[in-house]
């Protein structure tokens, strides 16, 4: 199996792991900046740099907008909105040792997803991980 996705998975990790508590910094006590407006201002930024790697990579952009398959991608990003709003909102009213656990359940929620629907194998090792992400996130958030 090709593995060149794990360091890009591992940068994911290690940058989303600082998203929770910046942004609960930033919209909370003394100057607060509200939730909507942070999820526009590091949005923006989101996709000044999205851009920039398209034009560093040389991608087009206009060609995959008549793809069959960007109803999918249109699909995704009103999900990544709701929840990138709610995520911002529950920082700012909670503490992140709650909310990010609560967030994170997100990766069970997908990887169920990834087995009824997209046809991605499930075994008994993975059953236990969720059963432990499950487990875990119940103990980690005070729940």
């Amino acid at each position: 199996m090709d593995a060149t996705y794990l360091p890009y998975a591992l940068l994911a990790m290690g940058a989303y792991a600082l998203v929770s508590p910046l942004m609960r910094v930033a919209t909370t006590g003394p100057n607060a900046v509200p939730s909507d407006v942070a999820v526009v201002i590091s949005n923006s930024l989101l996709i000044c740099m999205a851009v920039g790697v398209l034009a560093y990579t040389g991608q087009g952009f206009v060609g995959h907008l008549t793809s069959p398959k960007i109803v999918h991608v249109l699909a995704a990003g009103v999900f990544l909105g709701i929840g990138i709003l709610a995520l911002y909102r529950s920082l700012a009213l909670g503490p992140v040792s709650v909310v990010t656990p609560i967030f994170a359940m997100f990766l069970v929620f997908s990887s169920v997803i990834g087995f009824v629907f997209l046809g991605e194998s499930f075994t008994a090792r993975k059953a236990v991980g969720i059963a432990f992400a499950v487990a875990s996130v119940y103990l980690v958030s005070g729940a």
